[in-house]
């Protein structure tokens, strides 16, 4: 897991081969006006998910991880708290929905805020959270980028 600002996207380019692509479609297009919905950046490769929703409490919330996309998680207006924890200390609890890429686990993690402006890369290893209200659930606009493994 990276929890950064987006003014140091450059520090984390090299890492992947695609997140050249998906800070620079961060950096270079009006977030606060797309509207809720997927946008293409390289077709399944990589694309964002624009999401506006209200946030929960964290007894509402699941824990979750990804086999094939690395997720960029960009908050753009307001803030969340987020859960963490290592797939080896977690549970899973279904099985592996590979249309959806996605598994839910049952376990405990650590918890963090994400600011409006932060983003957050989760890898397969990193379960996760996301979505909790800090005091209250409030209305909050973020932008998930998918970034296949390659």
């Amino acid at each position: 897991m990276i929890i950064d600002v987006l003014e140091n996207a450059n520090l984390y380019i090299q890492i992947h081969n695609g997140f050249n692509k998906a800070f620079h479609f961060l950096r270079n297009t009006d977030l606060l006006e797309l509207n809720s919905g997927k946008y293409e950046i390289e077709g399944d490769r990589i694309y964002a998910i624009v999401n506006i929703y209200f946030t929960h409490l964290k007894e509402e919330g699941a824990w979750e991880a990804h086999h094939r996309y690395i997720d960029i998680q960009y908050m753009v207006t307001n803030k969340e708290q987020m859960g963490y924890a290592h797939f080896n200390e977690m549970q899973s609890c279904e099985k592996y929905d590979q249309d959806k890429d996605i598994l839910f686990f049952k376990g405990d993690g650590s918890y963090f805020i994400v600011q409006a402006g932060t983003f957050v890369i989760f890898y397969p290893q990193d379960v996760h959270m996301p979505g909790i209200a800090i005091d209250k659930p409030e209305t909050i606009k973020k932008i998930v980028l998918k970034v296949l493994i390659d």
